[in-house]
């Protein structure tokens, strides 16, 4: 039997490559950085942003590297992905040609003992030992976090901006409705456009005048109700005039990402009974327009896959991954539910109803999430390739 011959690490690229990460935080930058001719890694620390400074470092470190080897030297940087987002990584490209590994956090290794040292030295330390690795060869020390465009990133402003706008709507009119309950007021609604009348003339549980301070203070309220229900209504009517002038036909895959489609796949999608618009513009800007290899990529992506627990007679399942954006699962949970009513003869609601077999509660909610994964696949198949789910209705 010959021996196994286990796969080696690329042909000494680690050994012209300078590798450097940065820690980020508010008020200082940690810069890590280790050249080719080194086992050491240099730490640096910078004010936060000084991209003036960031750039006089690497260059002279790679200087100094390029005279050690007496030839080229390529660059490769890495930062966690977080609240700074990507301009970072396309100013690296754009200013200095140098390319960029955004990490995710969470797939880093870490020292499963109860107390674990962390501080930004550290950090940026083994944020370069994982690019080390894995630009030999090893993908599994870190996740890389796709950089979008910034036209993709721009494309997504309109839906987050509407939910950020529906929760202050529901803030506001509750606080409206709480100062009136304080005086036994039930009848009134804040959104009605009779509120203003209605409210002058009312008078509280006891027959009494409404408190003027209270009153005053409702006003207030109601007042920065109506801006946010009238910037809801101007960022629909921007949503919906995308979606109308969007073409029937598709845009080629080449184009996949552009605004052009974008609006194509979100008429596409919308065309689907139990789709709203905000359903299809969800998908589209937020998990569509990544390129996803298969169909267990785009549900492992999405956090609904199961996550199994086995080590000798021990096995147990610990539930759906939930490694996704929370709150675009919560969204999909929503669409399941819609699909089940509004697509009642289409197999997926079918097999629903055919695991659940009249059942109510915790057995409807744990097979809703499955539903969820098999819908999310069939939507994302019928937008790349036009494959109408089995038994779906398409207006």
């Amino acid at each position: 039997m010959s021996p196994r011959i286990e796969p080696v690490a690329p042909t000494g690229a680690e050994f012209t490559t300078l590798y450097v990460s940065f820690e980020i935080s508010r008020k200082s930058w940690v810069v890590g950085i280790k050249g080719p001719a080194s086992e050491r890694i240099g730490l640096h620390t910078l004010a936060a942003a000084d991209v003036k400074e960031l750039r006089i470092l690497i260059e002279r470190q790679r200087t100094k590297a390029e005279r050690s080897l007496a030839g080229p030297v390529r660059v490769l940087c890495c930062y966690e992905a977080g609240y700074e987002g990507f301009w970072l990584a396309r100013w690296l490209k754009q200013e200095m040609g140098l390319e960029t590994v955004v990490l995710d956090p969470a797939s880093l290794l870490v020292n499963r003992k109860a107390k674990q040292r962390k501080t930004d030295r550290i950090d940026a330390k083994k944020m370069v030992r994982a690019l080390l690795a894995h630009d030999r060869g090893d993908a599994a020390v870190l996740s890389r976090v796709r950089v979008p465009s910034v036209e993709e990133e721009d494309c997504k402003r309109l839906l987050r901006e509407r939910q950020r706008l529906v929760k202050e709507r529901t803030a506001l009119t509750n606080a409206v409705k709480g100062l009136l309950k304080l005086h036994g007021i039930f009848d009134l609604e804040p959104r009605t456009a009779d509120f203003d009348a209605a409210f002058a003339a009312a008078t509280t549980a006891c027959g009494e005048p409404f408190p003027p301070r209270a009153r005053r203070e409702i006003k207030r309220i109601v007042e920065r109700l109506g801006l946010v229900m009238r910037q809801i209504e101007a960022v629909e009517a921007e949503r919906d005039a995308a979606v109308r002038r969007a073409d029937a036909d598709r845009c080629s895959a080449r184009d996949a990402g552009s605004a052009a489609w974008a609006d194509a796949t979100i008429a596409m999608l919308s065309r689907l009974k139990g789709i709203g618009t905000n359903d299809a513009t969800l998908l589209t800007h937020e998990v569509f327009y990544r390129q996803f290899r298969n169909r267990r990529e785009l549900a492992g992506w999405a956090g609904l896959t199961p996550t199994p627990w086995a080590s000798g007679d021990v096995q147990r399942d610990q539930g759906i991954g939930r490694d996704g954006p929370a709150w675009i699962r919560a969204q999909l949970l929503q669409m399941a539910w819609r699909w089940i009513r509004f697509q009642p003869g289409s197999v997926l609601s079918q097999w629903f109803e055919a695991r659940t077999a009249g059942a109510r509660g915790r057995i409807r909610r744990v097979m809703i999430v499955a539903l969820a994964r098999k819908l999310l696949i069939a939507l994302w198949r019928y937008a790349n390739t036009g494959l109408v789910p089995t038994g779906a209705h398409v207006a």
